[in-house]
């Protein structure tokens, strides 16, 4: 008799658990790593391993955009020898908080991605926290580029060559202020804290995060990049 009262009390403990369990993961997804991406969802410890293995899914990786409804447009693939991208997106400010500049830059969908998730839980809330407005334009030197690692003539081609990268200049906010990271990064003043939330910020989200604290080669952008250790979760920020 007792062992029976035993078994009943397990048999109530395992469903209760099991009911819990998949009414957290309906309401965290994003805590669990076998759920679909949604780029409406908070960030959680798994979003980065998630976004990057978009650059397998582009048919995938597109339809999250257009989801989320940005209205980022595909682009033709293009292709440069070692170099190119078959899952382009322009990046436009519909259905954006924020628009960049120069305007039309073109990044890998995972990108896209990834900086419209970075532009919601990161950057607006760290520009109202510290600076009292919002940001309207985020100034880039672009994405796609040719070329090897730190611009050498031989060894490993950089994320950029693949538009797997973007480098953020600076931001300009909605009351005409601007905020630059070759200028503001040590100032010590609300700007650099800032630069340096937004920073923390894109590391749960790309593979590497690199400023201008980890060289003088990264003194005047943010570097952000979906390189192919991110599918494993693994990434780098300084």
């Amino acid at each position: 008799m007792r062992a029976a009262l035993g078994w009943v009390v397990f048999l109530a403990l395992a469903v209760a658990a099991y009911h819990f369990g998949r009414d957290y993961v309906r309401r965290h997804p994003e805590q669990v790593p076998w759920t679909a991406l949604d780029l409406r969802d908070p960030v959680g410890p798994f979003t980065l391993r998630k976004l990057a293995k978009l650059t397998e899914q582009p048919a995938l990786c597109r339809a999250l955009i257009s989801q989320a409804e940005l209205e980022d447009a595909p682009v033709a693939p293009r292709n440069s020898g070692q170099c190119g991208y078959a899952d382009g997106m322009r990046l436009t400010s519909e259905g954006r908080s924020i628009g960049y500049a120069p305007s039309g830059v073109v990044t890998s969908c995972p990108v896209a991605a990834a900086l419209s998730l970075w532009e919601r839980s990161a950057v607006q809330p760290a520009a109202e926290r510290h600076l009292g407005a919002r940001v309207a334009v985020i100034e880039h030197a672009g994405s796609y580029s040719c070329r090897r690692l730190y611009g050498r003539s031989e060894g490993a081609f950089s994320e950029h060559a693949t538009a797997d990268a973007f480098d953020v200049l600076g931001f300009r906010l909605a009351d005409g202020r601007r905020i630059s990271v070759l200028r503001d990064w040590t100032d010590g003043g609300p700007e650099a804290a800032f630069l340096h939330e937004v920073r923390n910020g894109a590391c749960p989200l790309f593979a590497t995060v690199l400023s201008p604290d980890y060289n003088a080669a990264h003194s005047d952008h943010l570097h952000l990049d979906m390189a192919e250790r991110g599918k494993m979760g693994w990434r780098v920020c300084n």
